[in-house]
């Protein structure tokens, strides 16, 4: 009877038991299933990266139509790439900084829109540079794509200065870009600009007869986009090569998020000569392309129009419809099926 219970023991023991021909095949389903999974995983998560870049320019186009609506004009592009934002000078032609300055105060980001304010809109003193200073060293998670990178703050290996601020060797960044038109010249006089506030009034500024809707000194109204606010970009997600997201020697990322009109913070869709028209572009390594929209997503880029809807635009978009896009004034219609 002992003996009958410790065969049947023996036999339950060894049933319970693995193979190791059936280990491998678990192995194997397992390995097949990860595989399977972890490109599901990384599409979920590359979606959700797009719809929060998608939020974010949302929230970038209200603020600026919440400007438009309070001051009668879309935020400008200030002085020039040498001047930062003045929180005494207002907004518009006043205002040395460009239209991420501006649309602070419409983001609830009024703190850091007033650094560096010291009451005096006529000179520049130690308060305001050092105040300037901080706020570019603030970066915002609404700036940032967060498929190319986060919102911190990055090199800026050249050690930028203003005639408005402290000089920083480090600043937050943008992924985003204001709209500048069609027909802007690849020339150095295209980023000239005042060096004092006095001069500001009197220099003649470079671009005046841009076809978008931020430009140096821009004060651009509702009226004035004669094609519609349904067909003119507003903001758009901006190029950048992969090689240079984190270091700041990409020539069009390497100053502050604050300062005035450059391709930092403005894009174009063609250039005027030669009329090579800029589509979007993906972000591409070993590949540095001047003044042109684009992203680090797969297939397309997230664009802002002036009646605050967001597009996600294909790389593939016909150049011509995309110029079109990029004009405010061509009196050249626009198919909606073909963006």
């Amino acid at each position: 009877m002992c003996q009958n219970n410790q065969k049947s023991e023996i036999r339950n023991q060894k049933s319970t038991a693995f193979t190791l021909v059936e280990l491998l095949v678990v192995i194997t389903i397992i390995g097949i299933l990860i595989a399977l999974l972890l490109p599901a995983v990384q599409a979920a998560r590359e979606a959700a990266r797009r719809l929060q870049c998608c939020n974010n320019l949302k929230q970038l186009s209200l603020a600026a139509l919440n400007h438009e609506e309070i001051h009668g004009f879309l935020p400008g592009g200030g002085w020039g790439y040498r001047w930062t934002g003045d929180p005494d000078r207002g907004t518009g032609k006043d205002q040395p900084g460009a239209w991420v300055f501006s649309i602070l105060p419409y983001l609830e980001q009024q703190a850091v829109h007033g650094l560096g304010s010291d009451g005096d809109r006529n000179t520049i003193t130690a308060a305001q540079r050092s105040g300037a200073f901080s706020r570019d060293q603030t970066p915002l998670t609404m700036f940032i794509c967060p498929t190319r990178r986060k919102a911190v703050v990055y090199p800026r290996s050249l050690d930028r200065w203003y005639y408005n601020a402290d000089n920083t060797s480090s600043a937050a960044s943008i992924d985003y870009a204001a709209n500048g038109g069609t027909n802007v010249a690849i020339v150095p006089s295209s980023f000239i600009q005042p060096s004092t506030i006095a001069e500001a009034d009197s220099f003649q500024y470079p671009c005046q007869d841009a076809t978008g809707v931020v430009f140096p000194r821009s004060e651009v109204t509702m009226a004035s986009i004669s094609d519609g606010v349904s067909y003119t970009y507003l903001i758009g997600e901006k190029y950048l090569c992969p090689d240079y997201y984190e270091n700041g020697l990409d020539p069009h990322d390497d100053h502050g998020m604050y300062e005035g009109w450059s391709p930092d913070n403005i894009r174009f869709c063609n250039y005027d000569p030669p009329g090579i028209v800029l589509t979007p572009q993906p972000d591409t390594p070993g590949s540095v392309i001047w003044g042109a929209f684009g992203s680090a997503h797969a297939i397309g880029s997230h664009m802002a129009l002036c009646d605050g809807s967001v597009q996600f635009i294909n790389y593939s978009i016909d150049p011509e419809t995309h110029r079109r896009l990029g004009n405010r004034k061509d009196g050249m219609t626009i198919d909606g099926k073909a963006f």
